[in-house]
């Protein structure tokens, strides 16, 4: 249905098996400072979503127990950062999602340089991201999208989902992908080579 919005795959989910919707609150902070970062989870209300862009920062985590739990305590559904974690196993044993680019064992710092912004435009995964976006994330990664976007395709997702049961009890009664798709009805010639 879009071809935007999607995260890069790389920020992926921490914490498996979850499911989340949110209300983006944004920060962008200026390695190695987290002070922002701090702030930022000060501010969560339920439902909000804290999406983090690092910057060019592939070394340190920004993320530990202490502000996932910060941001579990404060009601919120969701931490992306566009960079790292720590304490995996205290991330996974509370049961915050949180994704991220991966793990690392150095962390930033508060150095109270308050550099970067909060509820600002950022980029997260090659996704432009404004405050108020909605975050929606599982296992297989994250979408970002302002509201009125995603607004416009749920009935199509919802019309695609209703029809995918009658689809794989098609496929499993033997009938072809193609011929349920519409795709067989493309000629040789037509297929794209890529």
């Amino acid at each position: 249905m879009l071809e935007h919005g999607f995260v890069d795959p790389e920020i992926s989910a921490q914490v498996p098996d979850v499911h989340v919707v949110g209300r983006a609150v944004t920060v962008r902070m200026t390695a190695p400072d987290s002070t922002l970062v701090h702030v930022a989870a000060g501010l969560l209300e339920p439902g909000d979503a804290l999406v983090i862009d690092m910057g060019q920062n592939r070394r340190q985590a920004c993320v530990g127990e202490l502000v996932a739990l910060a941001c579990k305590e404060a009601g919120a559904a969701a931490i992306v950062i566009d960079g790292y974690c720590t304490d995996i196993h205290e991330l996974r044993a509370m049961r915050m999602p949180v994704f991220a680019r991966g793990t690392s064992l150095l962390t930033t710092k508060l150095h109270g340089l308050r550099y970067g912004a909060i509820n600002e435009r950022i980029t997260c995964g090659g996704v432009p991201v404004a405050p108020g976006d909605v975050v929606c994330a599982d296992d297989n990664g994250v979408l970002i999208l302002p509201p009125a976007t995603l607004v416009g395709v749920l009935d199509r997702v919802e019309e695609s989902d209703a029809a995918e049961p009658a689809l794989m009890q098609a496929l499993r009664a033997g009938r072809k992908l193609p011929d349920l798709t519409g795709a067989g009805t493309l000629g040789a010639g037509d297929a794209d080579a890529s």
